[in-house]
């Protein structure tokens, strides 16, 4: 058995009202495909607390900056299926580009503020791109929840402010990062990295988590991240695009570890581009 699939937003939006009829409660898991454990446990916390589950697969072109990556990104939609079904997902949403963007499309969302800097810095529109199909998965979809991973943790401030400022009546849910038994975050671009490069790719987690932990433990913020950085390109990383740390409420920079904190990274291992971040807080601290 497989799950139902949808290409349309008519389609979509006939099912969600006849579930609106039912007085269900619905809630979304937007993806870009290439399914793995992480989204698979999305599924899993929604079907926890709505009564329909919607995954989206959508390889967004406006997210991407490049069109080779773009074209890069693995297409995978029927082995999404299949992993759907055994875990409980009502319904896939599969709309081509047309359907999502049709001709004489001319509407962009921006959110400023917390899409400035870390991944905003070095990936320029593509949180425009990402604020754009995700308003409108939310209003294609009605849901009364949307589902998002903690590794994309910018994305899910984005999400949270663009959806609060739009009136969008969602609550949205972050769930922890999922990782492979070394400390990987699962990610869908992990499928790219070659074997050499897949026994490198942990110490970008594990050089995190150390510096999480001097810096629980009172060290300087600069000169930790600044040895931290040079520690990942040791590992075998070819480039470090930002490792810094956050507030975690609302991504301020800091410089002191006085409140509950992210410490977020993206670099490069070859041609893949991998993003993790940990919380953090002073030891000794009870938030």
């Amino acid at each position: 058995m497989s799950v139902p699939i949808v290409r349309s937003v008519d389609q979509l939006r006939e099912i969600v009202a006849a579930w609106r009829r039912e007085g269900v409660r619905i809630a979304v898991v937007p993806t870009m495909g290439v399914l793995h454990e992480g989204h698979l446990s999305l599924v899993r916390a929604a079907l926890k607390k709505a009564d329909r589950v919607i995954v989206t697969l959508f390889v967004n072109p406006k997210q991407f900056n490049s069109q080779a990556d773009l074209a890069a990104y693995p297409r995978t939609e029927d082995e999404d299926a299949a992993k759907l079904a055994p875990v409980g997902a009502h319904l896939l949403y599969a709309p081509d580009a047309e359907e999502m963007y049709p001709a004489g499309f001319a509407t962009t969302v921006s959110v400023s503020g917390v899409s400035e800097g870390l991944c905003g810095a070095f990936r320029p529109g593509h949180f425009d791109g990402v604020a754009t199909v995700v308003a409108k998965l939310f209003l294609q979809t009605s849901a009364d929840f949307g589902f998002f991973g903690e590794k994309d943790f910018q994305q899910i401030h984005l999400v949270r402010r663009m959806a609060r400022d739009l009136d969008i009546p969602i609550t949205i849910v972050a769930c922890p990062t999922v990782r492979e038994a070394d400390g990987l975050a699962l990610s869908s671009r992990n499928v790219r990295l070659s074997p050499a490069q897949r026994a490198v790719a942990p110490k970008l987690s594990s050089v995190l988590l150390k510096t999480a932990e001097r810096l629980g433990r009172g060290s300087p913020v600069l000169p930790t991240l600044a040895e931290s950085r040079a520690a990942i390109l040791a590992a075998g990383y070819r480039e470090v695009e930002y490792l810094e740390l956050r507030e975690e409420a609302d991504l301020h920079p800091m410089t002191s570890l006085d409140r509950p904190a992210r410490l977020l990274a993206a670099a490069w291992l070859g041609g893949t581009r991998l993003i993790d971040n940990v919380r953090l807080f002073r030891i000794g601290s009870t938030d």
